[in-house]
């Protein structure tokens, strides 16, 4: 999954920015209102950190901005203001949820990880494929009875093929939703994970579509 955050606190953006990569996720960093808007009016990320006192413009406009250009990429709103009228403010104008600094990084992680799910029409973090099992909140995967141990890019790629069991899933989108924006490495490194992936979860577990991508097949 990919997330923005837009947070103009340049320790406090770096610090969330190194444990959500940690987490698994692919994390894009900006620190003004504006620029905030133009990467989150792309569309090509799954959920953002939004900030409230921005140079440029305010977290409470660009929300405002965004739900109004029909975008409904879920927003985690972070202020240091406290009290029920800012709460309600960020809310009203179409934040998914709220956290007021400090905050404890783990309840900011578990808020996350909620909103994506709540995104994916599912409450449960686990996600299933025929015999595989992904938990999204323990990050382990599970082919039938046995646990099938996975880096955390090898986690990030193979949740992008479970949450379109069956589908094809194009190389640019998987590098869209798993690397930053920052990456200008080889696309090819895409083939390398999915390598990886076959030989852990077996050769036919993930079938190349000529030209089009990549489908996961019932294991």
């Amino acid at each position: 999954m990919r997330l923005l955050i837009v947070e103009d606190e340049k320790r406090l953006a770096t610090s969330l920015a190194r444990g959500l990569t940690a987490e698994g996720f692919a994390v894009d960093v900006v620190h003004d209102g504006l620029e905030g808007l133009h990467l989150a009016g792309q569309g090509v990320h799954d959920l953002v950190v939004l900030d409230i006192m921005l140079p440029g413009m305010n977290g409470y406009r660009i929300c405002a901005a965004l739900r109004a250009a029909g975008h409904e990429t879920p927003i985690l709103m972070l202020t240091a203001k406290d009290g029920e009228y800012d709460e309600a403010e960020g809310l009203d104008t179409g934040a998914d949820d709220y956290l007021t600094k400090p905050f404890s990084y783990v309840v900011l992680v578990a808020r996350v990880r909620a909103l994506l799910r709540r995104r994916g029409g599912s409450a449960s973090p686990v996600l299933t494929a025929g015999t595989l099992r992904m938990d999204t909140a323990a990050r382990r995967v599970h082919r039938g009875e046995e646990e099938v141990a996975l880096t955390a890019k090898e986690f990030a790629v193979l949740e992008q093929l479970v949450l379109r069991a069956g589908e094809v899933v194009s190389k640019a989108d998987i590098l869209e939703h798993v690397w930053d924006f920052a990456y200008d490495g080889d696309p090819n490194i895409v083939e390398v994970y999915v390598s990886t992936l076959r030989r852990k979860l077996g050769a036919a577990s993930i079938r190349t579509v000529r030209g089009a991508g990549y489908r996961l097949e019932a294991l």
